[in-house]
């Protein structure tokens, strides 16, 4: 009871708040020919998980390096549409400047420097700062990641789950408005990915972290969300918020099982255009 109350009051002080993030109708093009958003849009609040969900494919980390601006690093380009964050356009400046701004994105695979020391890598995810708390920052992390501290050796040695708390942990460092993850239950146990998503909603609770979570584990994702988006193609066909999103029928059968024994096999279905009313 207490978890269904806390959940309505994130959901409406979520649907409240101004959006920290707005993406605007944009599109996305790699190498000048390939299309692969197309009229995308979305609005993060300040203060809120929200989760962007989809099959492999389907452009949701490509929607994340758009609005980190790391699209640049492979041909990519927002050809069309806007990318607003804390008022201000953002779409096209340069990475770095957007990380100043205040985005840090995790990115898939977690991508932790492995010949570096769990240390090192977070000390890395403060390279933007000056200040004098960097040290006290460290001690956060360790905090909300006790095992960080105990693994004082190369952190390419650290197991999945370790590296996904460090990567978590550098961006921290960086003392961001929002983070973008990218599929932080990636070849994790159930066991780990329950711990991490855990942690996921402590920081967003405690440190008020705006965050933009990508995932195919949607039962996973929408348990910490707010709100959610699903992508089909390049664009979004269904939103709401966790709540409805875990009752619609649609999203029961082909993303959190829930159909049963009356389950349909996916192998003759290519997507959500087969339920007509999703787009």
């Amino acid at each position: 009871m207490t978890d269904t109350l806390e959940n309505a009051r994130t959901t409406a002080a979520a649907a409240t708040a101004a959006p920290l993030l707005s993406v605007r109708n944009i599109e996305v093009v790699y190498d000048d020919v390939i299309l692969v958003l197309r009229g995308l849009s979305l609005d993060v609040p300040k203060g809120a998980i929200v989760a962007l969900l989809g099959a492999n494919g389907a452009g949701k980390s490509t929607t994340l390096k758009a609005i980190s601006g790391l699209l640049k690093t492979e041909d990519g380009e927002v050809t069309r549409g806007e990318i607003m964050f804390d008022g201000a356009r953002i779409d096209g400046i340069d990475p770095e400047k957007i990380v100043r701004r205040g985005i840090f994105q995790v990115m898939e695979g977690r991508r932790i420097v492995s010949d570096m020391t769990s240390l090192e890598n977070l000390k890395l995810g403060a390279f933007t700062r000056n200040d004098r708390e960097v040290n006290s920052d460290i001690e956060m992390v360790f905090n909300y990641f006790p095992r960080l501290k105990e693994r004082t050796g190369l952190a390419g040695y650290l197991s999945g789950g370790e590296q996904q708390m460090l990567a978590i942990g550098r961006a921290l460092m960086a003392r961001p408005k929002m983070i973008l993850m990218d599929e932080p239950s990636m070849g994790l146990s159930p066991l780990l990915v329950k711990e991490v998503f855990a942690i996921i909603k402590e920081i967003n609770r405690d440190l008020g972290v705006t965050i933009l979570l990508v995932e195919q584990n949607a039962r996973a994702a929408l348990s910490v969300a707010s709100h959610g988006y699903i992508m089909e193609q390049g664009k979004v066909v269904l939103d709401g918020t966790a709540d409805s999103l875990r009752d619609n029928e649609d999203v029961k059968e082909f993303y959190l099982g829930g159909a049963g024994d009356q389950r349909k096999s996916f192998k003759n279905l290519k997507s959500f255009k087969r339920r007509k009313r999703w787009l």
